[in-house]
């Protein structure tokens, strides 16, 4: 009688929080020879389902994180967090080079000014909030809940936040009104958005893609000033920008 071989499944370390993230873990589900686990930072209280195994919460640090790739037993790590994690991707780069793990970062193309745009570009939160004094009195502020500081001694200006989960309490503003939602957004909705509330400028970081590009299309078209945050660069040794090319990579790392 034949022995059969069980092959174990290769195991990959998905470090999400993005609309991509969820696409590749949806396509990489299909495959029975892929163990997928997602890990996501938990900043939202209620994630969407996603297939395949989930770990919520931060590593704790380079070495923690290494640790749990090798006692996981880690083949790949693909890093598809929100552009501006530059701390877990940090930390990510670092771990994987300690280990020998092979890391991907996955990072859509930024948004590119196009006729008709008014950017102020800015390097960080605090240059941001220092961009808005004289510019506007009503800001739609749309660069997440732990960027909120930055914005607090400016009295003079009221703020439209939008949230994924309802805060749990006051937010570091003196005048601002809290809506929630969660993208994909269209334009339709952005443009009713920035009337209902009188919004004369928009504070937002180039995140890229499509779900949240329509309240960028809306200040155009409104004449609005946009202060567009940068990016953080990111140290990566292969990088790609779409989800098919990361497809492609894990094929390629793992035939």
């Amino acid at each position: 009688m034949s022995e059969t071989t069980i092959t174990k499944p290769r195991r990959i370390l998905l470090l999400g929080g993005t609309g991509d993230s969820r696409t590749l873990a949806e396509r990489l589900a299909a495959r029975d020879d892929l163990e997928v686990i997602s890990s996501l930072a938990g900043r939202t209280e209620q994630p969407a389902s996603l297939p395949g195994g989930l770990r919520i919460g931060g590593f704790g640090g380079v070495d923690a994180l290494a640790s749990y790739l090798e006692e996981e037993g880690v083949d790949l790590l693909v890093d598809a967090t929100h552009p501006y994690a530059a701390r877990i991707s940090a930390n990510a780069a670092a771990a994987c080079r300690k280990t020998g793990t092979p890391r991907l970062l996955l990072a859509r193309p930024p948004w590119q000014e196009v006729e008709g745009d008014r950017w102020i570009r800015v390097p960080d939160t605090r240059a941001a909030a220092a961009a808005l004094s004289g510019l506007a009195r009503r800001v739609f502020l749309a660069v997440g809940r732990g960027e909120l500081e930055a914005f607090a001694d400016l009295p003079g200006i009221w703020f439209l936040v939008r949230t994924v989960d309802a805060p749990r309490e006051d937010l570091p503003l003196e005048n601002y009104e809290v809506v929630l939602g969660r993208g994909p957004f269209d334009a339709d909705g952005e443009r009713a958005l920035f009337l209902l509330h009188g919004i004369q400028a928009l504070v937002t970081k180039n995140s890229g893609g499509e779900a949240t590009y329509a309240k960028i299309a809306v200040a155009r078209e409104l004449g609005l000033p946009v202060v567009m945050i940068e990016r953080p660069t990111h140290d990566a040794e292969h990088i790609v920008a779409t989800v098919e090319e990361a497809l492609a990579w894990i094929e390629s790392r793992l035939s």
